[in-house]
C-alpha cells in the first residue's frame, strides 16, 4: 500500500489493483504498464457486433442452498445482518481474454496479463476537489420482468440490503473523512448484456479529505478495503464467516483497480470477473443474502450476473 501514496504523492499517473484479502496489490505507472496489462476507464463503448454465446456449468442448486443455509444460521445467531456470498462458474466461451477485454462494453474494464480479466460496471471510489465518492450497487432484476422499476425499488428485501450497506459505507467513508453524507439514493442503472436487460440499484455516498490526502492514500485504502458491498456487515465478522463458508479464494475478484495522478481518483469494484483456471474459465458472481432472502431467487441472482454486456 505505500507504494500506492508514493506514487499519488509524485503526482504521475498510475494503475492500482488491489485483491479482496489486501494481500496482493500491484501498482506502476500508466506509462510502465507491462504489455499484458490493459486498462479502460469510461471511455467511449466498444463495438462488440455479433457474440458467440457463453455457456455456463452452474453448481448444483443443492449445493449452494447448502451454503446459504450456513449463512441463514449466521444470520439468526446475530452474527451477520448481510453478507455477499459468491461461486465460482465454469464457463465456455470461444473467445480469448483480451479479446473479452476489447469486446466488452462496461465503464471499467482491466485486463491483467492472461490471468483474468474484468468488465465492472460498479465504481468504488472518486477522488476529486480533496471530495471522497462512493457508489454502492446493491439490487439486480431482470428489466422484462412486468413493472421492473417499480418492482425493485418497492422490494422490501432489496430495500433492507441496499440500507445495510449505504450504512456501512457511511461508516467506511467517515474513518477517513468528514461532513460524510448520502447524495443520491437509490438510483437505477440499466445494463445491455447479450441475454437480457439488468436494472441495477446504486447509492452515491460523499465526504471531504484532507488537502494531503495523495500522501496518504495507501492507508486510505487499506481503511475502504475489502469493499463493503461485495462483504457485508458488520464486515470484520462478516468476512470470517465469508472465509468458512465460500469453497473457493476469491483473489482478485471482488478487489478493486483504478487510476490515479495525484489530483483525481477513479476505481472500481471487481465483479464481471472471469479468471483463468487450469481447469478453463472461471466466471465469479453473487448476491447479498439477509434474513429474508430467497435461496432459488439469489441462486437465479448469481446465474444472471454471469453474462457479456454489449
Amino acid at each position: 500500500m505505500d507504494r500506492l501514496s508514493a506514487l499519488a504523492a509524485e503526482g504521475r499517473p498510475f494503475l492500482f489493483v488491489i485483491s479482496y484479502d489486501k494481500r496482493d496489490v500491484f501498482a506502476a505507472p500508466l506509462d510502465r504498464l507491462p504489455p499484458g496489462i490493459r486498462v479502460a476507464i469510461r471511455r467511449p463503448p466498444a463495438r462488440g457486433g455479433h457474440l458467440p454465446r457463453m455457456h455456463k456449468k452452474p453448481i448444483p442448486f443443492t449445493r449452494y442452498e447448502e451454503a446459504f443455509g450456513r449463512v441463514i444460521a449466521q444470520i439468526e445467531a446475530g452474527n451477520t445482518y448481510l453478507l455477499n456470498l459468491t461461486f465460482p462458474t465454469p464457463i465456455s466461451l470461444p473467445l480469448e481474454l483480451h479479446e473479452i477485454f476489447e469486446r466488452a462494453n462496461a465503464p471499467f474494464k482491466l485486463l491483467f496479463e492472461d490471468r483474468f480479466v474484468c468488465f465492472s460496471p460498479e465504481p468504488f471510489v472518486t477522488i476529486e476537489n480533496d471530495t471522497i465518492c462512493t457508489y454502492p450497487m446493491k439490487g439486480t432484476i431482470d428489466a422484462a420482468v412486468e413493472g421492473a422499476e417499480a418492482k425493485i425499488l418497492a422490494d422490501e428485501k432489496e430495500m433492507a440490503e441496499h440500507v445495510m450497506v449505504v450504512d456501512l459505507l457511511r461508516n467506511d467513508l467517515g474513518i477517513v473523512g468528514e461532513r460524510v453524507r448520502v447524495e443520491r439514493f437509490r438510483y437505477l442503472d440499466r445494463i445491455v448484456t447479450a441475454d437480457k436487460t439488468l436494472l441495477q440499484v446504486s447509492s452515491k455516498i460523499t465526504a471531504r479529505l484532507p488537502s494531503d490526502w495523495p500522501s496518504r492514500l495507501g492507508e486510505i485504502m487499506g481503511a475502504l478495503l475489502p469493499a463493503g458491498s461485495v462483504t457485508g456487515t458488520p464486515k470484520k465478522k462478516t468476512c470470517e464467516i465469508i472465509a468458512s463458508v465460500e469453497s473457493h479464494e476469491r483473489g482478485f475478484f471482488t478487489g478493486v483497480f483504478g487510476v490515479c495522478d495525484g489530483r483525481r481518483l477513479t476505481s472500481s469494484v471487481m465483479i464481471r470477473y472471469i479468471e483463468r483456471t487450469p481447469g478453463g474459465l472461471v466466471y465469479k458472481s453473487g448476491g447479498g443474502i439477509t434474513i429474508d432472502s430467497d435461496a432459488g431467487a439469489e441462486y437465479r441472482e448469481m446465474l444472471d450476473k454471469v453474462y457479456f454486456p454489449l
